[in-house]
């Protein structure tokens, strides 16, 4: 598994280095179109799927490609925290600490009308690298269901699982966000 996220993790970054390079040889030739590419700040709150966690939280950036008015490259990054019950055995109660994560994905965004906001569905795949010393990095992936307004709001519905050594946790939760075209 490790090996497999350490692939995931590459062809991530081959991908965002593509994607850059190919957006900054559009606009040298293309500077009349800079709505192609834009930049979301978003905030995320969900419902663990562990029963042994209460809720999670986190913020991300999104740079997104828009590759024709339906289909767009998104790239995220940004920082989850799932929030983690005690234990309690017997009489002692034990804190159990948060698991925080980085998440870098990058994936497709479809618009399902031509108008290049509306509803859509994406799907997104990456590494999430843990900050806990020794945790590691696990796969991260994340489909979603949205609706983006042409005035940069973005309200989304996803599931965001992580896998790692045999063990998977996740969230089900909302995306409330805001693009800017760059």
């Amino acid at each position: 598994m490790k090996m497999y996220t350490k692939a995931m993790a590459t062809a991530v970054a081959a991908l965002a280095i593509f994607v850059t390079t190919n957006v900054s040889a559009q606009t040298t030739s293309e500077p009349t179109n800079p709505s192609r590419q834009k930049l979301g700040v978003g905030i995320n709150a969900g419902i663990p799927t562990n029963s042994g966690s209460s809720f999670a939280l986190g913020a991300d950036l999104r740079y997104q490609v828009d590759i024709d008015r339906q289909l767009s490259i998104p790239i995220t990054a940004g920082f989850t925290s799932i929030f983690n019950k005690d234990i309690t055995i017997g009489s002692t109660t034990y804190e159990v600490d948060n698991s925080n994560y980085i998440p870098v994905k990058a994936g497709l965004k479809y618009f399902f009308n031509d108008s290049g906001s509306g509803a859509y569905g994406l799907a997104e795949a990456g590494a999430a690298f843990w900050t806990a010393k020794g945790a590691g990095t696990a796969f991260v992936y994340s489909p979603a269901v949205g609706y983006a307004w042409s005035n940069g709001l973005d309200l989304g519905v996803k599931y965001e699982g992580l896998s790692q050594n045999g063990n998977n946790n996740g969230y089900v939760g909302l995306r409330l966000a805001y693009g800017f075209k760059l």
